[in-house]
């Protein structure tokens, strides 16, 4: 059976919304997701980098984050035929394992607890396939990496991309 590794901010987690929302009330900004489109937060506001960082940090950041379209519904499908992984770089934020751990088993509960990798460098994954919005993940991943569309990686190029989860379902289904 071939394997599929997922990540989770920004593919089956939706991540900028609620990063948005804090900034903007403890900044009195109004930036959306399209101010993030080929660029990032800390990117865009330099002076505040170490500010927009400790959101992350935060243990319960990761506790609440929304649910990517369709992803619960793919990704069921998939592992009707596929063993899947959620693969995620929680090492970037340590404080973040409980959290992400307790969203996967609220939202993903179909999935074998054991199939749920905390790391930090994804090349130790072995897998065919690696779904990812972060295409540093891609380099010494032994599979097939596929991007998926976040507003940072818009102007990414050379890889296989796929825009939402009806996308990764054709993809992989058809």
């Amino acid at each position: 059976m071939k394997r599929i590794a997922i990540d989770m901010d920004e593919v089956i987690a939706d991540f900028n919304p609620k990063h948005l929302r804090l900034f903007n009330r403890d900044y009195n900004e109004n930036l959306t997701v399209n101010d993030l489109v080929g660029t990032r937060l800390r990117d865009l506001r330099p002076h505040l980098q170490k500010e927009i960082i400790d959101y992350l940090n935060d243990a319960t950041f990761f506790r609440d984050l929304d649910v990517m379209k369709d992803s619960q519904k793919v990704i069921k499908e998939l592992s009707e035929q596929y063993e899947v992984f959620i693969t995620t770089a929680a090492m970037e934020f340590p404080t973040s394992f409980a959290a992400k751990y307790e969203w996967l088993k609220e939202h993903f509960s179909f999935l074998n607890e054991m199939n749920i990798v905390f790391c930090g460098d994804k090349s130790i994954i072995r897998a065919d396939f690696l779904i990812d919005d972060n295409v540093r993940h891609f380099k010494g991943f032994a599979g097939q990496g596929i991007l998926f569309t976040a507003p940072h990686n818009i102007n990414e190029t050379g890889y296989v991309r796929v825009n939402n989860w009806l996308e990764v379902r054709d993809y992989f289904l058809k």
